[in-house]
């Protein structure tokens, strides 16, 4: 059976169970918003980063000399748990929440108190040893604190997703040098355009996911801009003299993230332009990825009355009343993922823009949904990688008649025959059903046959190059 401690703010009492070392205002916080039903716990990298931002204002407020050193040292330790993963359950607040996150400054604040208390000998919740706001709060405000630790987090999940980028553009280019002589039809607007080859259309996979991994390196530094020391709107009120300098050192030191500074802090409060930034990135990754997984529907279409160039993974039955239907579900499934990534870019940009004044305080709610598309398209691109990419096959013969059946293949006649003569000969192909070589060499007799076989030999049209008469 639960005993109780008591536990006081501005707005009455409340019992807390002896056993949790959380305290009466996350509690408030745990009656009020029951939102997602998902606990900021379920984010252990945003505790973790709560913990590195609570130790180094320690070890700044200790080196500034405001903080007296077992009270620092006390909270350096018990950060340090949370650092590890230690705790983890006593993180309940909702991750979106009203208050720009501070119920879940005051979670962390609490823990960590408690945690302390007991280490220097003490009961949970007797404060007047080790304070949440007076102690493990000193020289910091939930505006601060707050952004700061979600931008660590966000960093090292950023870090998490170029990873998982890193593979899936191994995967395509493995599959490129795979496929490098594969002879096939280019296609635009859905129509036969030009011979390639399937290894060249693969390489171009592997290509577009290398430019979004720059692009997200690229963007990853903007978050490493943090604002400790600014407290409340960006003054640095109740913070020492040094100490945004000092903090944000510490916080560099023992992350080893190359955080800075902001130059302008009442800027930094109040503009989360730099999420925006990530999310379009994010969005751009996810538009380009889910384009790829249509191009793969596409090209494994079939398998008789499709395209049927390549053959995806079978890994499941594909329907409960068409026998041997085997659908292409990672794709399917990348392409949804895709589409929630697209939609999360929308509340981030509205929430982003509903700033007001010093602050914005609706900053869970781009917490939440950075965290949650990181984590889903991350996800989804180990598994189009593992259960897709990697186990692609081609269908080689397939690919190679249709390039010799295509109307398309005219375009290499250009240089020989002029533009109008070739546009006759494809138009009567396409009225008459008739091949290009029926009509150019057997009926019209407009160049020989070794001409021909030198134009649409495997080796010019897998690496072409200009021939004319």
């Amino acid at each position: 059976m639960s005993t109780f401690r008591k536990e006081h703010d501005f707005l009455g009492e409340k019992d807390i169970p002896n056993e949790v070392y959380y305290g009466i205002q996350t509690l408030r916080a745990l009656e009020n918003f029951n939102i997602t039903g998902i606990p900021i716990s379920k984010e252990p990298l945003l505790i973790q980063a709560f913990g590195y931002v609570k130790k180094a204002a320690a070890m700044a407020n200790k080196e500034c000399g405001v903080l007296a050193p077992n009270i620092a040292d006390a909270i350096c330790q018990a950060s340090d748990k949370l650092i590890l993963g230690e705790y983890i359950d006593q993180f309940v607040t909702d991750m979106i929440q009203g208050g720009a996150g501070t119920s879940v400054n005051m979670n962390v604040n609490e823990v960590i108190a408690n945690i302390g208390l007991e280490l220097l000998g003490h009961k949970k919740g007797d404060y007047d040893y080790l304070h949440p706001n007076n102690h493990v709060n000193f020289s910091q405000s939930t505006n601060d604190a707050y952004p700061t630790a979600f931008r660590l987090a966000l960093y090292i999940k950023i870090g998490i997703f170029i990873e998982a980028l890193n593979k899936l553009q191994l995967a395509f280019a493995q599959k490129a040098e795979e496929f490098k002589d594969v002879l096939k039809m280019g296609r635009t607007q859905l129509q036969d355009a030009v011979p390639m080859t399937l290894g060249a259309e693969f390489h171009g996979f592997s290509t577009t996911i290398k430019e979004d991994i720059l692009r997200l390196e690229e963007a990853r530094l903007l978050i490493c801009e943090i604002n400790m020391g600014a407290t409340a709107i960006g003054t640095s009120i109740n913070a020492p003299e040094g100490y945004p300098e000092i903090v944000t050192k510490h916080l560099r030191d023992i992350t080893g993230i190359p955080v800075v500074l902001a130059e302008d802090l009442i800027e930094a409060t109040c503009d989360t332009g730099a999420y925006v930034q990530i999310s379009g990135v994010l969005k751009r990754c996810a538009v380009k990825i889910s384009k790829i997984c249509n191009d793969l529907r596409l090209l494994s279409s079939g398998p008789r009355a499709g395209l049927n160039e390549i053959n995806l993974p079978r890994l499941q039955p594909g329907s409960s009343i068409m026998p041997g239907k085997v659908n292409p579900v990672i794709p399917e499934v990348v392409n949804q993922t895709a589409y929630y990534v697209i939609g999360s870019d929308i509340t981030i940009t509205m929430a982003a823009e509903a700033g007001q004044l010093q602050l914005n305080v609706m900053e869970p709610v781009i917490a939440f949904s950075l965290f949650t598309s990181l984590a889903y398209i991350t996800n989804a691109c180990h598994t189009l990688t593992d259960k897709c990419i990697v186990g692609i096959t081609a269908n080689e013969e397939i690919c190679k008649n249709m390039v010799m059946n295509s109307i398309g293949i005219v375009t290499s006649l250009n240089p020989i025959l002029g533009y109008e003569t070739v546009s006759s000969i494809a138009k009567e192909a396409l009225l008459t059903g008739k091949s290009v070589h029926q009509i150019t060499v057997q009926e019209r007799g407009l160049i020989a046959q070794s001409k021909w076989d030198e134009v649409f030999s495997i080796e010019n049209l897998l690496h072409p190059k200009f021939i004319s008469n």
